[in-house]
């Protein structure tokens, strides 16, 4: 009699021959298993010994009376307002970019895709560069300038660099969030006759709430960290484009110490926040 053999039967038999080879480990003998995580109980603890050493330079005190100060004050309340403006603008149009990268097929995809890689892949000051030579005088500023909109050097050009700078971190994050979401929905919504902007609306929407929710904060914490494209674009003006990582780098200058650890410390908090919202939001998910 003639056995088939499907592909599945195939790979049973090979995991089955391959099983007979190991020899069973007892608990004690499971020495990789303690390697891996002791390797990570062990940079874990390295990183945050090298942030976590902020949180012990500084007396109360001193961290009480750098945060009462009219500069920080200032910084802390331009970063919010400029880093909520970016993170709005850079959600709405991530939305519909990373909607239209997961769904639909079209000339040019790839190359949008890669083309939004590319931040993420060289240095901040390199995009502040880009924005300077689009925004100055060589290209649209001249333009932009006779319409009254000047750019560089500006509290404008806070939110457009770390617009660009967030941007396609968010992108990257929506895109796989839309992902993890079943087409099949949709087709459902379809066949009853909804268009594709109420299939949209009305269903992927509100099935991708909680990552578009945890894209917002991690957008927003990266917004208020930006600064070589900040510093670049808008300059290190005292009380006038300094936002928290400038005033961090102005007061190191300075050598104010009270002034630079304050500021790392607020940076810190809002990170470690930001990071625990994500992972709250996204199911714990690297």
């Amino acid at each position: 009699m003639r056995v088939l053999k499907s592909p599945d039967v195939l790979k049973s038999l090979d995991i089955l021959k391959f099983s007979d080879t190991l020899k069973p480990q007892g608990l004690n003998q499971s020495w990789f298993r303690k390697l891996t995580i002791g390797i990570a109980f062990f940079f874990t603890l390295l990183l945050f010994l090298s942030v976590g050493i902020l949180l012990f330079v500084l007396t109360p005190s001193e961290i009480l009376s750098a945060l009462l100060s009219e500069e920080m004050f200032y910084s802390m309340k331009l970063s919010m307002l400029t880093s909520f403006a970016s993170t709005f603008s850079v959600m709405c149009c991530s939305i519909p970019t990373a909607y239209a990268l997961s769904r639909f097929s079209f000339p040019g995809k790839s190359l949008i895709k890669a083309i939004l890689g590319l931040p993420m892949a060289f240095p901040e000051l390199v995009m502040g560069l880009a924005l300077l030579l689009l925004f100055g005088h060589g290209f649209l500023g001249p333009y932009l300038e006779a319409a009254g909109i000047k750019v560089t050097f500006t509290k404008l050009g806070i939110v457009v660099a770390q617009f660009f700078v967030a941007f396609p971190y968010a992108v990257r994050v929506i895109y796989s969030t839309f992902e993890d979401i079943n087409p099949r929905y949709e087709q459902v919504s379809r066949s009853f006759g909804y268009g594709e902007f109420e299939t949209f609306r009305h269903v992927t929407l509100p099935m991708a709430r909680s990552g578009l929710f945890a894209s917002s904060v991690i957008t927003f914490a990266r917004c208020i960290g930006a600064f070589g494209a900040v510093l670049v674009l808008a300059g290190g003006s005292y009380m006038h484009t300094e936002v928290l990582p400038v005033t961090l780098y102005l007061n190191i200058s300075y050598g104010n110490l009270e002034m630079a650890v304050t500021s790392g410390i607020l940076l810190m908090g809002i990170a470690f926040l930001a990071i625990l919202s994500f992972e709250r939001f996204e199911g714990g998910r690297l």
